[in-house]
């Protein structure tokens, strides 16, 4: 088989018909069941629509291997199953392509449905990487044992080692970078835990490291938020009807804090979308031209993507020379086919786009012209010629990855912290258009336009950071911040 390791196939076996059949002993109370004739059906239209319209479909993974992962997806069908259940199967199929902004939702009516069976649900919360997982939260906050900073090592006797990767065979990444699965399942770990292995539990067993660097085995109880006591409802702690409750102040996507000690402007940026992004940018860069500033740091570390406009923008405040979006920037075809009736409506927009911004090639491919050919000068009024430090991880994604393309080998940038998820060669985005299989309303995310920033670079991997600081159980442990850290230290020893 071309292009098919054979221990990821066997794993991606092995985990798809585990987790079909776990979730089925494992029943969501009252989720509704679909006949496997339906599903089967919903599966075959998932690949038409893979196939015809997907830039990238084997990109990474060879046409033989895709194929004998969509026969283990359609084996793993033998009986009427829960959309949650099949959620997995579609999920473990689409992981496959290796594209990141290629997955399986639930519709927003399904959402609603399921959010009623959250608990009871794995009450820590791990941050994940490697072959680590280390407790960041504990739901029982008076536990003394499962606390912050914890080693655990296995979970009702699986090792987190084949556990993780469990999890993995259904999280969608960029080509074969690990971090950005490693950095989903750390945001959301009882979550996926649930998807991968069901949550009716009552009780768990972990398996861990003690201080003193003993294996050690406890066990700790599913949660239940406890309901309120009676008491809490008396007349004196009932809030009126009439009484407004404050709402919670807006989380900043965007923050600039500027260090006059230290000649260092800090940069926080979670995403390279939303209104007001090009108006903070050009105010940011004005004030560290008139403060003076000589470092420059700048977080993507939360950065999950967004506007192309908007990461380009901020390479132009940076870049030291001219630059384009890529080396090609191509879809299959003009239009979108093999759409089934119950997505056609809310995808002729982003057909109707494509023909608008697509020029047909002599490769036969639809290229968006602009991208490839047009070059982007570096701003001149307060551009920053100071030393600019990029802080990275595994979800530093999409259009994250594209402001850092042009500055990659740039003298005065240091790009700090671990591999990215978003690819070093390329990606598949631009438009996404959301997809409907029509029995189980599962929705799948389907880009559009396949992207090669730079065709001389590796195929697979992340961006790779100048300096390599990973996490580490000593940190976590003790609240510190050691990517942001070593870069003071940087700052503090040039200057």
């Amino acid at each position: 088989m071309r292009g098919c390791n054979g221990y990821k196939l066997v794993l991606f076996i092995c985990c798809l018909f585990f987790g079909v059949s776990t979730m089925a002993q494992k029943k969501i109370a009252n989720a509704p069941k679909i006949a496997p004739a339906l599903l089967i059906k919903d599966l075959h239209t998932l690949q038409k629509v893979i196939v015809q319209n997907h830039p990238s479909t084997y990109w990474h993974t060879s046409k033989d291997s895709m194929d004998i992962y969509f026969s283990a997806a359609l084996a793993a069908v033998k009986d009427s199953m829960s959309v949650w259940a099949f959620r997995t199967v579609v999920a473990s199929y689409l992981a496959n392509i290796k594209c990141g902004h290629t997955s399986v939702l639930f519709s927003p009516k399904l959402t609603k449905l399921y959010a009623a069976y959250k608990y009871p649900q794995f009450p820590l919360q791990l941050k994940v990487w490697k072959d680590s997982a280390v407790v960041i939260g504990n739901l029982y906050t008076k536990d003394s044992i499962l606390k912050r900073g914890t080693i655990v090592t296995a979970i009702n006797q699986l090792p987190i080692k084949p556990l993780v990767d469990s999890i993995y065979s259904i999280i969608s990444t960029d080509g074969n970078s690990i971090n950005f699965k490693s950095q989903v399942l750390t945001n959301n770990f009882s979550g996926w835990y649930k998807a991968r292995f069901g949550n009716t539990d009552s009780l768990y067993q972990i398996s861990y490291i003690d201080s003193a660097g003993h294996a050690k085995t406890t066990s700790i109880a599913a949660y239940v938020p406890p309901k309120p006591k009676k008491d809490s409802l008396s007349k004196s702690n009932v809030v009126s009807s009439k009484t407004k409750t404050p709402k919670p102040a807006p989380i900043k996507k965007w923050t600039l804090l500027v260090d006059s000690t230290a000649n260092t402007a800090f940069m926080n940026l979670s995403s390279f979308s939303g209104k007001g992004f090009r108006k903070f940018i050009r105010r940011s860069f004005r004030t560290i031209q008139n403060r003076g500033v000589k470092n420059l740091v700048i977080d993507l570390r939360s950065n999950g993507g967004g506007e192309i406009k908007n990461s380009t923008l901020l390479t132009q405040y940076i870049s030291d020379h001219s630059f384009k979006i890529a080396d090609s920037v191509v879809a299959k075809n003009r239009g979108i086919r093999k759409i089934p009736m119950s997505s056609y409506l809310d995808v002729m927009g982003y057909a109707l786009a494509k023909v608008m911004i697509s020029k047909k090639a002599s490769d036969g491919g639809f290229h968006i012209n602009r991208y490839e050919k047009h070059y982007y000068q570096p701003v001149t009024k307060n551009h920053f010629d100071g030393h600019v430090y990029i802080l990275q991880g595994g979800f530093t994604f999409s259009a994250s990855t594209l402001f850092t393309s042009p500055l990659i080998k740039q003298k005065n940038v240091t790009i700090v912290g671990e591999e990215t998820g978003g690819g070093y060669y390329g990606n598949s985005a631009i438009l996404i258009p959301n997809i409907k299989l029509p029995h189980s309303k599962l929705l799948f995310r389907l880009p559009l336009y396949r992207m090669v920033m730079d065709k001389t670079r590796p195929k697979g991997g992340g961006v790779i950071p100048n300096v390599l600081v990973e996490p580490s159980s000593y940190a976590i442990k003790l609240g510190v911040d050691n990517k942001l850290e070593a870069v003071k230290k940087m700052i503090q020893e040039k200057n």
